[in-house]
């Protein structure tokens, strides 16, 4: 599920998984899988050192609410519109509350949740950069403190809420953890990843 958090740019928005049978993240009005977000933050990690880090991440960008689609409605079986509303015709929210956990193998439903997306975002190229001197992450057109930044970071590490089914977690995302923790400067300083 995804949860609010605060940006310098944006003020509060919503970042996170937000189907317990993909693995594709939200910021806002991007998209992008967790494997591809924890590999684009590993080599932003080994690059930690650099005095400005700076490279082109591919997301999709959904424009419009019509086209991203109620959450809530979808997650209830009630309103099934947009991106959202179709992905939750696909996997829809499970009937036992104990079910609610998300999915080590979300990946493997990638390739239908690309078919999906498609239809209403389209796949486009943001700046990312790191500066260690402001301790600022920029992602496209939003900005976050490296604390802010490390709270996204740490609710993939959990996988999100509900956290990961069975505290399994993909080894992409225990390899973002290693790449982070090797070096742990700039904007990554002092960032802990708690079980």
């Amino acid at each position: 599920m995804p949860l609010t958090f605060d940006s310098l740019s944006h003020g509060t928005i919503a970042f996170g998984f937000f189907n317990i049978e993909s693995d594709m993240l939200l910021c806002d009005r991007y998209f992008l899988f967790a494997d591809d977000f924890c590999r684009y933050v590993g080599d932003m990690a080994g690059r930690a050192g650099e005095p400005v880090y700076k490279a082109s991440w591919t997301v999709q960008v959904i424009e419009t609410a019509e086209g991203i689609g109620d959450l809530m409605g979808a997650i209830h079986g009630m309103r099934f519109t947009g991106f959202m509303g179709e992905l939750y015709r696909r996997f829809p929210f499970p009937r036992l509350p104990e079910e609610f956990k998300q999915n080590p193998e979300g990946a493997r439903t990638q390739s239908l949740v690309t078919e999906i997306i498609s239809r209403y975002g389209n796949a486009q190229e943001i700046v990312v950069a790191a500066d260690p001197k402001s301790m600022q992450v920029e992602l496209g057109a939003y900005r976050f403190s490296h604390i802010q930044f490390q709270e996204l970071l740490k609710y993939v590490w959990r996988g999100g809420y509900p956290r990961w089914k069975n505290e399994v977690r993909p080894a992409y995302v225990s390899d973002m953890k290693k790449q982070i923790m090797l070096k742990r400067i700039g904007i990554f300083d002092s960032i802990e990843f708690l079980d």
